[in-house]
Formats: C-alpha cells, sequence, structure tokens
C-alpha cells in the first residue's frame, strides 16, 4: 500500500492507497513541537485501528508546508514502516509546468492539487482549496501552472476577528438560516459563509475573465461542501484532491526512486 502525507499549517493529511484505490484516511492535528517518535506512534496506532498491518505500508510520498515539520514526518514514516518517502520538490516529474517567476516559491500542496485536477479534467482548471488559507489555483488546458490567489482561510480570519472584538463570540462555521442576520450568531455565520462564497464567485469570475480560456472549478478542502453549496462558480468538489495528486506523482516517479535506492544500496 502506498502512504499519502498531506502535511499542512492545520492539520496533517493521511490516505493509504491499494493501487488507485483511496482505501482509507485519516487526520491529526498539526503540532510542530512533535517528535519523529511521537508521530510513529500516531502513524503505526491510526493504521492498526484500520486492521492493516504496518508491514502492508511499501512506499510512501509526502508534501509539505511546514518545513519544520518535513523532516519530522520523514523519518517518522522511517521508524514506523522502514519505508524511505519521496518528498515532493524541485526535480520530481509531476507531468505539469510550472510558470510562477520562482517555481520553488510555489507551496508543494499547489503543485500536488494542479497535478490531481488537470489529470481529472484534461483541460483548463482552477483549484480552489479551503485550507489554512484560501487558495485559488489556475492551470492551462496545456498542462500549465499558472499561479494564482491567496486569501486568509476563513477560519483565520474568523478568529482575527474575534481576537479584536470584545462583544464577539465563536460560533459554529455554517449556514445560517437567511443571509440576513437577526441576531450576532446569525450574522457572523452569514458573513463567514456567504461573504467568503461570494468571494469566490468574484474571484473566479475575474481569473477566468483574465485566462480567456474555459475552466472547470474544483473545491477541496474541509469547509469546501458548505462554502460551494453558496456558490454559482464551483462545478465540483473533491475533497481528497491531494492525496489522489500525491498517489499521481508518486506513480510518476516510483521507478526512478526504486533505481536510486538500488544505487546506495
Amino acid at each position: 500500500m502506498l502512504l499519502a502525507i498531506d502535511i499542512g499549517n492545520t492539520n496533517i493529511a493521511f490516505g493509504l492507497f491499494e493501487a488507485s484505490d483511496l482505501r482509507q484516511t485519516f487526520r491529526v492535528q498539526t503540532v510542530r513541537a512533535r517528535t519523529a517518535d511521537e508521530y510513529a506512534v500516531s502513524l503505526r496506532q491510526m493504521v492498526g485501528l484500520r486492521e492493516i498491518e504496518p508491514s502492508a505500508v511499501t512506499e510512501a510520498i509526502m508534501a509539505s508546508v511546514v518545513p519544520p515539520l518535513t523532516d519530522v514526518l520523514a523519518e517518522a514514516v522511517r521508524l514506523a514502516f522502514a519505508r524511505e518517502p519521496i518528498i515532493v520538490g524541485p526535480g520530481l516529474k509531476t507531468g505539469i509546468s510550472v510558470l510562477y517567476d520562482n517555481p520553488r516559491d510555489v507551496g508543494a500542496d499547489r503543485v500536488v492539487n494542479a497535478v490531481a485536477a488537470f489529470h481529472r479534467v484534461r483541460g483548463g482548471v482552477i483549484v480552489v482549496d479551503f485550507g489554512t488559507a484560501t487558495t485559488f489555483d489556475c492551470i492551462s488546458p496545456k498542462g500549465e501552472y499558472l499561479g494564482g490567489v491567496i486569501v486568509p482561510g476563513i477560519q483565520v480570519s474568523l478568529e482575527a476577528l474575534l481576537d479584536r472584538a470584545d462583544k464577539l463570540t465563536r460560533v459554529e462555521i455554517a449556514a445560517p438560516p437567511r443571509i440576513v442576520g437577526r441576531n450576532t450568531p446569525h450574522s457572523l455565520q452569514s458573513g463567514v459563509v456567504h461573504g467568503y462564497a461570494s468571494l469566490v464567485d468574484g474571484l473566479v469570475q475575474k481569473l477566468k475573465d483574465e485566462l480567456a480560456f474555459p475552466c472547470e472549478t474544483i473545491a477541496t478542502g474541509g469547509l469546501a461542501p458548505l462554502i460551494a453549496a453558496h456558490t454559482k462558480s464551483i462545478d465540483s468538489i473533491d475533497e481528497q484532491i491531494t492525496l489522489e495528486g500525491l498517489r499521481l506523482i508518486h506513480e510518476r516517479n516510483a521507478d526512478d526512486q526504486t533505481r536510486l535506492a538500488r544505487v546506495g544500496q
């Protein structure tokens, strides 16, 4: 089985693939102070809870936007499964061209999302990822990563507001009964849900106008189903697109990595 790991600023997502089938997913909170030993224990426990033997994990790949944890999780994989993970970065075959001014500045998760989205659409596509930041990534019909937009994420924005407004209290991120809030919690929920939905629709339209080629729009991330339900621009939702992108990149690099491992033996 292939273990795919997406190290984000808020959560770390894991996926177990059997060939191209995503069989299991699980996630933990991103804790920068946690050691490789601690993550290794968590990995083996989570795999065990799904009644999978650690020996069944034969390959691993990871993408990280948290540099201090990249080596920590790589070591955790070695400790837990005795496997050397592929780490997404320069030099790997992705199947797309990155046209950012400095390709090294692009977050690994954004490249991975682009790989999966282009593989799925085989044409122009915009990926909207609702994570710690809300990102909009644009891929051309030729499979070129063109760049995009970064917006403060929903949870980050809400927490920043609550930290600065003493009379506001925490609310569940959920759609209120109506757009016009008749109490403070509903007003906050309307701003979060309908405000971000309008932001998405507005930015997607501006991006399409500038790109000037047909685009499908795919949403991903934990809050994608909630926000997408109130937009006009989201065509589909794929909450596992990052894990699928990792699988595709692994597939395109597995032979090279095996050859390198043999050379190093």
